[in-house]
């Protein structure tokens, strides 16, 4: 059985990784850690865990932390991820990271959109956790960054076009829409229930949204050259979801039979990704508690777009799914170990 720890489990990202975990049958929870919860049992914390998970929420130094499990997930907040995973990796432990510390190859790139990268050494080791794409690279990894919510749903969309040349890569604009646990648990003016409910807006615009140089690194990859889009988040007034729509114009000669080629080949064989049939769209219902992506497409034949529509659960195959699914390669355990749950409808 492999070891391992959530450090910052009291977010909701933390608490999903508590509940995939308490499931898996490769795996021991050793520790969770909160520093505002510290003493308390998780389960008091979030009461869906009662007589499942009862760990008590720690606040523990770096050599207790170290001694407690072979992988950590690391929860926390861009900045302190860069402060704590050297710390990991240096006494040999391994790490999926889910902040976008390590996220972006590119230390200038990152300190753009964020901040001074004060563990830089660390980008190179990284591999950017999105199982379809890296596989072979995330099974000998030592130090994952597991990729954000909107980008992992816009990159699955559009990689099997972007592989093929299927589609002009000047012409994205990706338009998604989140649930409000995407802007984590603590509590702000934006996602009260008062100011979400009945309600229906887009924020970051203009391109400012932190998710967009890691959007941008990861297609440009797949193109072979540098591709940049309009990207516009909206925040949809539930309270898990992620629905993105991308738009792209489309090279001369691909009919739809073609695309759902495309598709089909390149996800054959992969446990989450659901290419949906011509006439069905993906929803949000229809991932929700699951580590799927649902994609479906639509051509517009008088303007000569394919329209792209992927939805997942932005906590699960968003965040926390992806982590598990990401130690399950690491480790050689079945991919679908700890997350074999259907969605949950309605």
């Amino acid at each position: 059985m492999l070891n391992v720890a959530i450090i910052g489990a009291s977010g909701y990202t933390g608490v999903e990784l508590v509940r995939l975990l308490s499931n898996h049958p490769n795996v021991v929870l050793r520790m969770v850690t909160s520093r505002q919860f510290a003493g308390q049992p998780i389960s008091q914390v979030f009461p869906n865990l009662r007589n499942k998970v009862d760990l008590i929420c720690e606040n523990p130094d770096i050599d207790r932390l170290c001694a407690s499990a072979d992988l950590f997930f690391a929860a926390v907040p861009h900045k302190t991820a860069m402060d704590l995973v050297p710390q990991l990796r240096r006494a040999g432990r391994k790490v999926i990271d889910l902040s976008a510390d390590f996220r972006l190859r590119d230390q200038a790139v990152y300190e753009e959109w964020y901040q001074p990268h004060s563990s830089a050494q660390f980008l190179g080791e990284a591999v950017y956790g999105l199982p379809e794409l890296y596989r072979r690279d995330i099974a000998g990894s030592s130090l994952v960054a597991n990729p954000g919510c909107y980008p992992t749903s816009i990159i699955l969309g559009l990689a099997p076009l972007l592989k093929a040349g299927a589609i002009e890569p000047t012409t994205i604009i990706a338009d998604s829409k989140s649930g409000t646990s995407g802007a984590g648990r603590v509590a702000q003016l934006g996602s009260l229930f008062c100011e979400v409910a009945d309600g229906f807006r887009a924020y970051k615009v203009g391109g400012t949204h932190r998710h967009t140089p890691e959007i941008e690194q990861e297609l440009s990859l797949l193109h072979g050259s540098p591709v940049r889009v309009t990207f516009t988040p909206h925040l949809l007034p539930i309270s898990r979801g992620i629905l993105s729509t991308v738009y792209a114009r489309l090279q001369p000669g691909y009919t739809a039979d073609a695309i759902s080629q495309l598709y089909r080949e390149m996800y054959a064989d992969e446990p989450f990704v659901r290419v949906l049939p011509p006439d069905i769209l993906p929803a949000t219902q229809h991932v929700r508690g699951s580590n799927y992506c649902d994609i479906g497409f639509s051509i517009d034949q008088r303007t000569g777009r394919i329209i792209v529509l992927s939805a997942i659960d932005n906590i699960v195959k968003g965040a926390a799914g992806q982590a598990v699914q990401n130690l399950n390669i690491m480790h050689g355990f079945a991919e679908t170990a700890g997350l074999s749950a259907v969605p949950l409808f309605p």
